[in-house]
């Protein structure tokens, strides 16, 4: 039997059970995003993902543009630089807010930059990090399959410095430890499946203080990434009113998406989807030899971006990959083009168990086929 739905990209992801597009709440086509319904609909959107992630009241919440990419991008250019930065990586994307760090920002020539990394399947001594700085990390790494152990307990409490979070394939799936982040960033099109070029970014009071605090010197700010007017965060941004023009179809989308979070539970009932999600694809490594998960510690492993090795080389998982997508089994489930070997596949809430347990067979099969070709 085959999975009744074969998609198990690690982003765009999956859409809920049951979508259909044509169910979205069409009043806001054609209209302007600045109109009284378009304003409308962007605060629902707000209010609904402070609401079911259980962010503190006193946060800011605000939809921003392209992606996690520029969430995360537009914190650190407004934030960084105003004392000692550590910059945690164990993947391809924690390793890329490190170079745009020192190669972009430049940071090495006003402080000093302090890099924590770690192979695929690992992750750096995070205790080691100063509680004095600023410190950047990745929750979980969408490329590698390694998060950070739950709680967050390298982040001290009395720390000084603000704590940058990329958490784009964390939030609704794991448990977000809000008193320990600062700056959280996001992308709808990860966890809750919706569409591409929206981020979303979350503040702390101390992270507000900081933006209305510092101003980089000779750091020119695109307008995309300005948050600040005549000294205060612009409440605006927080509350629907958007620096560009975004989609009011992937708005739309996304509130369908977080209609379905809420129906479906909240964010403990998603984050409980995924963890037997991931416990399907534990039980069937546990029963073969050779399939292994590419994070080395079970209590830092993903359960949403899974990334597992095999006893291939890489021509042979391509010719795994590809034949599991021609059989309409699984698709896009290649590992990142970065991390070692491997394959991964996600196991987001919007990814039925059942479809997983269909998946395993498959598995099997190809690797069969290819090992014996």
């Amino acid at each position: 039997m085959q999975p009744a739905n074969p998609e198990f990209s690690s982003g765009p992801c999956k859409k809920r059970p049951g979508y259909n597009v044509s169910t979205l709440d069409q009043r806001t086509m054609g209209r302007s995003h600045r109109s009284k319904i378009g304003k409308e609909r962007l605060a629902l959107a707000i209010s609904e993902t402070k609401r079911i992630l259980k962010v503190p009241d006193d946060y800011h919440v605000g939809i921003v543009p392209a992606s996690d990419t520029g969430a995360y991008e537009m914190a650190m250019w407004n934030v960084l630089g105003q004392r000692n930065v550590d910059i945690c990586h164990w993947e391809s994307f924690g390793k890329g807010w490190f170079a745009d760090a020192v190669s972009h920002l430049k940071l090495k020539d006003t402080v000093e930059v302090t890099e924590f990394t770690a192979d695929y399947g690992s992750l750096p001594d995070l205790s080691k990090t100063n509680p004095d700085h600023d410190i950047c990390f990745t929750f979980n790494g969408t490329t590698s399959g390694v998060r950070v152990e739950d709680g967050c307990d390298f982040i001290s409490d009395d720390r000084t410095g603000l704590t940058l979070c990329d958490a784009t394939s964390a939030c609704f799936a794991m448990n977000m430890p809000w008193e320990k982040l600062d700056i959280t960033t996001y992308s709808w099109q990860k966890v809750l499946g919706g569409e591409g070029a929206h981020g979303i970014l979350i503040l702390s009071p101390r992270a507000v203080e900081r933006l209305e605090s510092y101003t980089p010197e000779n750091r020119p700010l695109p307008k995309i990434f300005r948050m600040v007017k005549k000294g205060k965060v612009d409440a605006g941004i927080f509350k629907g009113s958007t620096i560009n023009t975004p989609s009011m179809l992937a708005v739309e989308d996304y509130i369908d998406a977080l209609e379905w979070a809420d129906a479906s539970g909240g964010v403990d009932a998603l984050i409980k989807m995924s963890e037997d999600n991931l416990g399907v694809l534990e039980n069937f490594v546990a029963q073969n030899e050779w399939i292994d998960f590419l994070a080395k510690d079970p209590a830092t492993r993903s359960s949403t971006s899974v990334c597992l090795t095999l006893d291939l080389d890489a021509d042979q998982i391509k010719k795994f990959v590809a034949l599991l997508e021609t059989e309409d089994v699984a698709y896009d489930i290649g590992g990142y083009r970065d991390a070692p070997p491997s394959i991964r596949i996600w196991c987001g809430s919007t990814v039925e168990k059942a479809d997983l347990e269909a998946l395993c067979p498959w598995l099997q099969w190809a690797y069969d086929e290819v090992k014996s070709a």
